[in-house]
């Protein structure tokens, strides 16, 4: 380094420290990029600028990585750190300099040709100040001069100065050059090859985390208007009503208005600071998992659709919050047209939101004009998030998909969408869900409150800390691959007008496999795992001990016998989490001689089915197998896995579990020897036995799927009772049964009686052929089904429902 050059970086050095505010992506990327400090680290970076360099310098001091100054030295010879594409153009003149930079990828790969030990990592960086994607058609302005990607030394102090606020700094994965070297060669033509990968790898990253520009509100309402499909649809609309073309031509205008979104970068910064402080007011902390995953796929070009769960009006602020601090563009996102109401409406339409009306039924104009809108936003480039239950979750379980937005989507493409579309699920979770109250008083009967601003000021009175948020993306489902394995004659249909026969089944299955994706996504915290247990107590009490002991037996089951790689188990202990419930006071802490007992009150019991219901599907299977130990004590392996395979359709359709049934046999062994493991069960003469020692943790595991399997034995007790009973009938007197065992044994759980469970639970016995397709019941299976549920339910419960059974 020149003397000039140490003493601009040591003039710059302060007012960079005081203006730049930077955050860097991934947050530690030694652990999430596996980065190795003990080899060589070299930077690649775009633009050749010291604000960026002092600005990486900065970073990587806060992240425990050499910076770009600090010296490397190389089979003895001192070499610089960081590589640079191209110069900055100079103040006066258009003439630039080339940086040396393919000398410099030449030089580096020499020496690996020269040292076969020698491993250089090479670190692509780049470094955005401001996220401003601009606008269509969008005139140069001062917005755009400071936004330039290569701006010379008075426009990068302008900056600085203006955007040092926003400043993110993102690392990819590294590079090995000893790969390269190994692979392709060392002479030119390879650098020449490193220097281009590197110039489309900056390029993506700048779409990837500015996407492209925004639409021009006007001009997109003519593009829409100039489409032959819409003209098409005014002129029918016109025909239909009798009305002029004019006039249809207006109130398409007018569905255009209030459909679109406003997206404003501005009010993304604002909210931006806003979110980050009601965070911090409500949450103890965000927990976020999965994301790289995709950052790649949003830099490699795919159209990605978010489909997260919904538990919350929170879940909009939350997940465009979490993904603009991941370094991604916020989605367009589809919300009801309850929320578009003053103030509110405005401001998410500003945010990103675009709304549609819960039905489409009886307005061609709408749903052409809402289509071709979508259509647009795709071909565009934009994200999209749309909820797939399309309504919040009343009792915290993912609730039977709906598939109009799905099937919008996959029409879209089949137009012709030029790029990958991939399909992201995002479990949403909370400690605590602000409505759980005004969930549990409409699940009573209440009438839904409608959305308005009083409601939202009675919610910010309310702000006090919910403990943690958890955000994880799920396994990612690429369309055009799906449709490829599944449906390999889809390339043929499109540009074609007609909807062809598959599309109907392939969106009812792509919609059970995003659910299921979801809830193979899904976080488990303290407070989840707590209801867990107290919900399975026999008065929902135990000692503190017990509890503790339980929730370890359920985090060490979670963890030796892992429901798969996107969900996530926390790696405190049971007293940490338990500790951390009851910070959120939903528990009651009562002590005697003996210590403490922590219960629930019969109010608290029913709000907190909410918590247990989101991760009751990790337990289900092995609450199912602990069932069929401690019921049928001694019940050999061959049989044990038979009675599973036997109920676990059912468990697999109702809360979207992601276990093929091929795959149970090997899963059951695992779980039997982590019961083993923990002395919940021994093995003798050839059978399974609950250890006596245990028996409080086995029950209560077995205890936790008793709910659903009672309801099961409803519907299967009524059928048998009546085999000629309508489907209709069947599901009125299957709640009405429930409502009654509720009463008898004190069942609060609201979905216990929930209409939707029952059609769930009668559209798979037609699926998996119980029910022929004139729902004539096949009784010999059905009665073999109920042989193997029945037992499973206390004498007293089998009682109640034989008792409940209306007669003929």
């Amino acid at each position: 380094m020149s003397l000039g050059q140490r003493i601009s970086r040591a003039a710059l050095q302060w007012p960079i420290n005081w203006l730049v505010n930077h955050k860097s992506l991934p947050e530690n990327p030694i652990a999430e990029l596996k980065l190795d400090p003990a080899r060589p680290i070299v930077f690649a970076l775009k633009t050749s600028s010291i604000t960026d360099l002092l600005t990486l310098q900065q970073c990587c001091a806060d992240l425990g990585l050499p910076g770009p100054f600090t010296p490397l030295e190389l089979a003895g010879r001192p070499l610089p750190r960081y590589v640079c594409l191209d110069r900055p153009p100079p103040l006066f003149g258009s003439r630039i300099k080339p940086l040396p930079f393919l000398q410099e990828f030449e030089q580096l790969l020499d020496l690996h040709k020269q040292d076969p030990d020698l491993d250089v990592q090479l670190v692509p960086v780049t470094l955005f100040w401001g996220r401003a994607p601009g606008r269509e058609e969008e005139e140069v302005s001062s917005f755009n001069i400071i936004s330039a990607l290569a701006p010379n030394m008075l426009k990068k102090a302008l900056i600085v100065a203006l955007k040092g606020r926003e400043n993110l700094v993102r690392f990819s994965p590294p590079v090995s050059l000893r790969y390269m070297a190994d692979k392709h060669g060392t002479d030119q033509a390879i650098a020449h090859k490193l220097a281009r990968v590197a110039r489309v790898h900056f390029g993506r990253q700048q779409l990837a985390a500015t996407g492209p520009k925004l639409p021009n509100r006007h001009l997109l309402f003519q593009q829409l208007l100039d489409s032959a499909t819409i003209q098409d649809a005014i002129r029918e609309e016109a025909g239909r009503d009798s009305i002029s073309e004019e006039k249809a031509r207006k109130r398409a205008l007018g569905y255009m208005d209030e459909i679109a979104s406003d997206f404003s970068y501005r009010l993304i910064r604002i909210g931006d600071s806003f979110l980050g402080w009601l965070w911090n007011k409500l949450y103890r902390g965000l927990s976020v998992h999965g994301a790289e995953k995709v950052r790649q796929l949003a830099q490699e070009g795919h159209e990605i659709v978010y489909v997260p769960c919904h538990r919350s009006h929170m879940d909009y602020l939350l997940l465009s919050y979490v993904i603009y601090h991941q370094g991604m563009v916020p989605p367009h996102i589809a919300a009801g047209i309850n929320l578009n109401f003053w103030p509110a409406g405005p401001l998410f339409r500003r945010g990103g939101a675009f709304f549609i009306r819960r039905t489409f039924k009886g307005n061609p104009l709408y749903s052409t004009v809402f289509r071709e809108y979508l259509n647009l936003l795709f071909t565009k480039g934009y994200s999209v998030e749309f909820f797939t239950e399309g309504g919040r979750s009343r009792t915290g379980r993912l609730l039977p998909p709906k598939t109009g937005m799905l099937a919008m989507t996959l029409q879209a493409m089949m137009r012709g969408l030029d790029r990958p579309l991939t399909f992201v699920p995002v479990y949403l979770g909370y400690e605590h869900v602000m409505e759980v109250n005004t969930y549990h008083r409409e699940l009573q009967g209440s009438r839904k409150e409608k959305e308005s601003f009083l409601q939202v000021l009675g919610i910010l009175k309310k702000l006090r800390n919910y403990g943690r948020g958890f955000v994880n993306f799920g396994e990612p489902l690429t369309l055009n691959n799906y449709l490829s394995e599944h449906v390999p004659e889809w390339r043929e249909h499109i540009g074609q007008e007609e909807r062809p026969e598959w599309m109907s089944p392939t969106v009812n299955q792509l919609a059970d496999l995003l659910m299921t994706r979801i809830n193979a996504a899904a976080a488990v915290n303290g407070l989840t795992l707590s209801a867990v247990a107290l919900l399975a107590s026999e008065r929902h009490a135990l000692t503190r001990d017990e509890l503790e002991a339980q929730i370890t037996t359920y985090l060490t089951l979670l963890r030796e016998v892992p429901y798969g790689p996107y969900n996530t188990i926390p790696q405190s202990s049971a007293a940490e989490l338990l500790d951390q419930a009851l910070e959120l006071n939903k528990l009651q802490v009562t002590e005697d001689r003996l210590g403490q007992i922590i219960s629930l009150d019969r109010y608290q019991a029913i709000l907190l089915t909410y918590y247990r219901n989101n991760v009751l599907h990790l337990l289900a299977l092995p609450s199912l197998v602990a069932a069929l130990i401690e019921r049928c004590e001694g019940i050999g392996r061959s049989e044990l896995i038979g009675r599973c395979v036997d109920i676990y359709p059912l468990l697999k359709n109702e809360l979207f579990l992601h276990f093929e049934e091929q795959a149970l046999p090997e899963l059951i062994d695992n779980l039997l020897r982590a019961f083993a493991a923990q002395q919940l069960i021994t093995e003798r003469d050839g059978g399974f036995w609950v250890n006596p020692g245990n028996q409080m943790r086995l029950l209560l595991l077995a205890e936790s799927i008793q709910e659903t399997l009672q309801r099961y034995a409803i519907v299967l007790t009524r059928l048998l009772e009546q085999p000629s009973i309508e489907a209709e009938q069947l599901e009125a007197d299957a709640m009405m049964m429930a409502e009654r065992m509720g009463t008898l044994h004190g069942i609060n759980a609201p979905e216990f009686f929930d209409q939707k469970l029952f059609t769930t639970l009668i559209h798979t016995f037609r699926s998996e052929g119980y029910l022929d397709p004139s729902c004539k019941p096949d009784l010999g299976r059905f009665q073999a089904l109920a042989d193997n549920v029945l037992p499973l339910l206390s004498s007293k419960v089998q009682r109640t429902i034989r008792a409940c059974c209306p007669s003929n």
